[in-house]
């Protein structure tokens, strides 16, 4: 804590991020969401992908800040944009519940495929399967017109690829 409160002080953005997730899960320090965001939004300013997920799931369930749903959209994106895959999904679920954004199950789609394809890159599987199952159930439950349902299954080839 005291090392990465001293770097984050100096504006180290890696720094940051940690000391807002230490405050955001109470490690080492009494949990407290409103310095998680502070920490986080320093970091998510400087361009970290990591905080600039996790200050939009801030604002996404009104953790520490008002909730918002622009601001989520907002920062999601940005880390998104990175190739962020927590981000990538939640701004999928964003798009196929309208939520700060117009509904859309093609862009939904689209997200969950990238966020499925990261997942795979990070070696998370079960995550990458949970992408899936949104594409599919993108129709099915939600009744969005999905002219992506094929990114499913390129996805689910890429999870289980021929030997």
């Amino acid at each position: 804590m005291k090392w990465y409160r001293l770097a984050a002080e100096q504006g180290d953005a890696r720094a940051q991020f940690n000391l807002g997730v230490m405050y955001a899960f109470g490690e080492g320090v009494p949990e407290n969401d409103a310095e998680a965001v502070k920490w986080y939004r320093l970091a998510a300013e400087q361009g970290n992908a990591g905080a600039q997920s996790r200050l939009g799931l801030m604002y996404d369930d009104g953790e520490g800040v008002p909730e918002n749903d622009a601001e989520a959209v907002k920062w999601y994106r940005l880390a998104a944009e990175q190739g962020n895959a927590s981000a990538q999904f939640n701004l999928g679920v964003m798009y196929a519940t309208g939520e700060g954004v117009l509904r859309s199950g093609a862009a939904a789609a689209d997200l969950y495929y990238k966020a499925g394809l990261a997942y795979l890159e990070e070696g998370k599987r079960e995550d990458a399967l949970r992408c899936v199952e949104r594409i599919r159930n993108l129709e099915a439950v939600l009744d969005l017109t999905v002219p992506n349902m094929f990114l499913a299954d390129q996805l689910l080839r890429a999870v289980y690829p021929k030997n």
